[in-house]
């Protein structure tokens, strides 16, 4: 007998001007740039050639944050696509706007994995949430296809992984990115990670992309 296990799909939304300086976008509202908006449409056209074919079974929720609604939208999902909080960017209170660096100069041992932030989402509750998106997306054989943010969708992935959520630490996510989360046999994985063929596909004669907004916190 065939067991069929979904997979997550995670789109982190296209790149924005606070993502590109490093300043920990959280609830704050930032547009996409022209390059944003260029990269969902080129991952949007990526979904839609094989093997993924528009991916036609597939359940779509998106962050409602713009930035991702709209990377949503661009690529080709808004119709499909439910509005869920749950998938909104980590909440970082008092470091909202401010970049690692700025943080460090304060805190010189800072971690958000291990020491959160104040005034904001306590690791605690990121976990939470991202248990509640792993959880939905078992409770169906479909595939899911997420459109959300840097931190929130690794610690999905830390969860997806049954792991404690500072392995989000270790993994690196730039704007319009495609991950997947699958199986092994019967264990979670990741099957695809920080994928930017579609992005690379138009860098220039000498190979190169804007990374920029790797360093980002979102």
């Amino acid at each position: 007998m065939t067991i069929f296990r979904p997979r997550i799909l995670l789109v982190r939304h296209g790149q924005t001007d606070w993502a590109r300086s490093g300043r920990h976008t959280g609830r704050t509202d930032r547009p996409l740039l022209p390059e944003g908006r260029r990269g969902a449409v080129l991952l949007g056209e990526r979904l839609r050639r094989a093997p993924w074919l528009g991916l036609p079974g597939a359940r779509v929720r998106t962050s409602p944050l713009s930035r991702a609604a709209e990377t949503c939208r661009l690529a080709g999902f808004g119709d499909r696509a439910t509005l869920w909080d749950a998938l909104q960017e980590y909440d970082y209170g008092d470091y909202e706007g401010l970049t690692t660096p700025q943080i460090l100069a304060d805190r010189p041992d800072w971690d958000l994995w291990r020491d959160g932030v104040p005034g904001g989402e306590t690791l605690a509750e990121v976990a939470a949430r991202a248990d509640a998106v792993v959880a939905w997306a078992r409770s169906d054989e479909r595939d899911a296809v997420l459109f959300a943010h840097a931190h929130f969708l690794r610690a999905v992935a830390a969860r997806w992984l049954e792991q404690d959520l500072s392995l989000a630490a270790q993994f690196d996510l730039g704007p319009a990115s495609l991950s997947v989360l699958g199986w092994s046999h019967a264990h979670p994985a990741v099957v695809r990670w920080n994928d930017l063929g579609h992005l690379e596909a138009e860098a220039g004669a000498d190979g190169t992309t804007d990374r920029a907004g790797d360093r980002a916190a979102d």
